[in-house]
């Protein structure tokens, strides 16, 4: 089987897909309808062609599966961690005069595939090496996934789960701040042990094979790159991979540093193998490591540089954290300049002072760390003021680590997630205003109050001389502010943070008071009560609010800034005038849930949250789920309908 059509398959599902994404989600066109035919027939007959159809192509129909639990699988043989070294000598003395394979040591979550009759019969997790859990019905819509192979015994394939770099940076983008994954590694980990396929089959999760441990010895597959070979000519996508002996090898570990900076899938190191599987099995195993592969972690460069001062940083915790600032020096290929110390306990322990000469180093090549301090002069002191609210600090315990904490419950660094809020989609929608651009610009005293966002030219020589920043970055800061203070009135009530003020609930306030806004700040309990979806608990989360007088001078004050926009809102016409909506499940005719409450809305509709006695219609394309919302609609009488139904009933009405 050719490779070359192995790869244009890969490369079809990938364009296609990114058409797809861009008409749909995105309301763009990246290549005609012509285009696309061509592609989409050309990809058909590949897969007739060689019978490799990925489970994410987009010639297939696919069935989503959803799970109580997940089971607990036991491994046929135990999958034992590897033995590590940072020191390239070490390869060398561990290949002798060996071939041995060099590759990726792919940073997901390890994964065991198995496929009878050329279809997948089961996908099990690393767990503990002996006990994994069952994920087969979220490998069944991986991204790259053969979904049938022509290999028709049985073959056993182990590989990591994946999620690139560029997808979770793209999923993160759509998620609230505090929703927002750390790393791609934790976000892979959580997607494919989720219960309903769906979920992980928006992820673009993939799988990359570094193993084929169960294959008909007949093949004569006795090599690791022959395995290789055959799994990529199946439709794999296989770890990056090259033979190496030990004169080259050291030149090879070269290379493999030289691809980290483009490489798209996270990496944690390299994995050596000996080339020879029947050599390599002969070889045994220790109590804790098989004897034939060994793994390479990246050995830290260290570079020494003087210590300038410590940065305190307030975070929204309360929590203080230092921050080691230091002359600039490059490390793997960057200019770093600070490091994070963690806390009070680590603090003293550097024994810091001015010009004490430190190492420095970059963790796994990406973190900035201190190594340690050749000087200890220990002159450095801890801060008894908050650098932000100037409060009274204290050092706490918490489980034997000293930690800085501010007293001071108003302190503006606690006001993090309000900001993060406001700022936020269905907010102010101030673009690039991440959570960590709002706690740098507090922490250098940019930000105090809300209304601060409209007056960041006052600090524009702190921001452009802030780290990451520049000119072009301050602007685009400040324009995406300025395009902020045209703003709805619903989002401008849900940007304030009104304690169980959803967005759904401050349109249907603002659709009740006809954006009036007077009258919503100035409305009774009872007023507010009375709105059908807005209860009492609501209602008087609402009056509480505006009573406050702290609260007061924060709205007031954006008032200034900002343009309340108010909508029209037509007496009659409109086709789902008094009518309540709920949407649940995955949708096939709408990008997403909120473009279908956007269109409710625009025709007169409610959309609520949950199932109640009110709600005329539950939305759910799957009517036999055992989802609450599903068991709540049959137990009130609430009809359920799937989408289609409900664009026939939007039809009818328009005719």
């Amino acid at each position: 089987m050719s490779d070359d059509k192995v790869k244009r398959i890969h490369e079809l599902n990938t364009i296609l897909k990114a058409a797809s994404n861009a008409y749909y989600n995105e309301n763009k066109e990246i290549m005609s309808n012509y285009e696309y035919d061509a592609l989409y027939d050309e990809l058909l007959e590949l897969e007739k062609e060689t019978n490799i159809v990925l489970s994410g192509s987009p010639t297939v129909s696919v069935g989503y599966e959803a799970l109580s639990e997940l089971k607990k699988v036991v491994h046929e043989s135990p999958m034992l961690s590897l033995d590590k070294t940072k020191d390239i000598d070490a390869l060398v003395a561990f290949v002798k005069d060996k071939e041995a394979v060099l590759s990726f040591k792919e940073d997901g979550l390890t994964t065991v595939l198995t496929y009878e009759n050329g279809e997948l019969v089961s996908a099990v997790t690393r767990g503990n090496g002996t006990v994994g859990e069952d994920i087969t019905h979220n490998a069944k819509v991986f991204a790259n996934l053969p979904k049938s192979i022509s290999y028709k015994d049985r073959l056993v394939i182990r590989g990591e789960s994946v999620i690139s770099y560029s997808e979770f940076e793209a999923i993160n983008k759509r998620l609230s701040v505090e929703d927002q994954y750390k790393n791609p590694r934790n976000l892979c980990s959580g997607t494919v042990r989720q219960l309903d396929s769906a979920i992980c089959a928006k992820r673009n999760v993939k799988f990359i094979a570094f193993q084929l441990v169960g294959i008909d010895d007949s093949l004569g597959l006795d090599t690791i790159s022959k395995r290789f070979d055959y799994l990529a000519s199946l439709g794999f996508e296989v770890v990056v991979h090259k033979k190496v002996n030990k004169d080259n090898l050291a030149d090879t570990v070269s290379w493999f540093e030289g691809e980290i900076a483009t490489n798209d899938i996270p990496s944690d190191g390299l994995v050596l193998t000996f080339d020879d599987i029947a050599y390599g099995e002969s070889l045994g195993r220790t109590a804790k490591f098989p004897k034939n592969a060994i793994a390479f972690k990246w050995k830290d460069e260290l570079a020494t540089t003087s210590y300038i001062e410590t940065f305190w940083s307030a975070s929204r915790t309360g929590m203080i954290n230092p921050v080691a600032i230091f002359e600039p020096v490059e490390l793997e290929g960057t200019t770093v300049s600070r490091a994070s110390l963690h806390n009070v306990s680590i603090f003293e322990d550097y024994q810091l002072g001015k010009g004490d000469q430190i190492t420095v180093y970059k963790a796994n090549m990406i973190i900035p760390q201190l190594q340690d301090n050749l000087t200890r002069s220990n002159t450095e002191t801890i801060p008894e003021f908050c650098p932000v609210c100037h409060a009274k600090t204290s050092i706490k315990d918490d489980n034997s680590i000293k930690v800085l904490y501010c007293d001071n419950k108003e302190c503006p660094a606690k006001k993090i997630k309000s900001f993060a809020h406001f700022v936020s989609r269905d907010a102010a929608n101030i673009d690039g205003m991440s959570e960590a651009t709002i706690e740098r610009l507090i922490e250098n005293g940019c930000l105090k109050e809300l209304s601060d966002l409209y007056h960041l030219d006052r600090y524009k020589d702190i921001i452009v001389g802030l780290e990451g920043f520049g000119d072009k970055s301050y602007s685009k800061l400040v324009k995406a502010c300025d395009k902020s203070r045209d703003i709805k009135t619903s989002a401008f009530l849900y940007s304030l943070g009104i304690s169980n003020i959803g967005s759904s609930n401050a349109k249907l306030i603002c659709k009740h008071f006809k954006d009036d806004f007077i009258a919503i700040r100035n409305a009774s309990v009872e007023e507010l009560a009375r709105i059908d979806g807005i209860g009492e608990l609501i209602a008087k989360a609402i009056v509480k609010y505006f009573n406050d007088d702290k609260n007061i001078a924060v709205v007031d004050s954006l008032i200034e800034e900002m343009n309340i926009i108010k909508e029209e809102y037509s007496e009659s016409g409109l086709i789902f005038d008094g009518v309540t909506f709920v949407v649940t499940g995955s949708l096939n005719h709408y990008s997403n849930r909120k473009e279908l409450a956007n269109e409710i809305e625009s025709l007169g509709g409610k959309v609520a949250s949950s199932v109640s006695a009110k709600t005329n219609y539950l939305i759910n394309n799957d009517a036999t789920s055992s989802s609450s919302k599903n068991k709540k609609a049959k137990e009130l009488g609430v009809k359920i309908i799937t989408e289609e139904e409900y664009i026939s009933i939007k039809n009818m009405e328009d005719d």
